[in-house]
């Protein structure tokens, strides 16, 4: 086969394969990373009163929770385990930051984040939003948290998404934690995506 047609085939078949969503690195093809299906720009107020944005998640990892102040089991006991977990991480626990934003904005004010975020057994740099009610519910959205009043009156509840949302120093999304996890699990994980594994 001459020379010029099996370069004119080499090249077809890297354009198809560039195409495809295929890049070269390292002598292996290998897949381009899809865009995150998860995270987004949001809008919301932090536990200080202080407009805060997606930019806020930049420059550590963040473990970003959706949940409430007065929810009796789940958010709490996510808080908890993050936290230990984070104890768990050493001298890495000061690249991660807790983040929690709320699903509840109507009782959520900057106020009673900021008094349910001031345990002492949560690290000092734990972040917690809160906004409107448009606001809380495009972060949601961005995030894919599903999140959903059940009850009237004002001891009603949130019936919402319990999964914790690892974001990496670039605000990007990089996995789920699951619910319920034990913090040495949490730790692991948090280890792993920092390590790039």
């Amino acid at each position: 086969m001459p020379r010029h047609r099996v370069i004119a085939i080499l090249a077809g078949l890297a354009a198809v394969l560039l195409a495809g969503g295929l890049i070269f690195k390292a002598g292996v093809f290998k897949s381009a990373p899809p865009p995150a299906a998860v995270g987004g720009p949001f809008s919301l107020v932090d536990q200080d009163g202080r407009p805060t944005t997606e930019a806020a998640l930049k420059g550590q990892w963040n473990a970003v929770f959706f949940g409430f102040t007065y929810c009796p089991d789940v958010c709490p006991g996510t808080l908890q385990a993050l936290a230990a977990a984070s104890d768990q991480l050493g001298p890495k626990a000061k690249d991660l930051k807790i983040v929690m934003i709320s699903v509840d904005p109507g009782r959520d004010t900057p106020a009673q984040m900021k008094t349910y975020l001031s345990g002492d057994y949560l690290p000092r740099n734990t972040l917690g939003l809160t906004g409107t009610p448009e606001q809380a519910a495009a972060a949601a959205k961005a995030y894919r948290v599903y999140a959903k009043k059940v009850g009237d009156g004002p001891d009603y509840s949130m019936d919402h998404s319990t999964a914790v949302y690892l974001v990496d120093p670039k605000g990007r999304f990089d996995r789920v934690i699951a619910y319920n996890l034990p913090p040495e699990e949490i730790a692991r994980q948090i280890k792993d995506a920092m390590a790039g594994r």
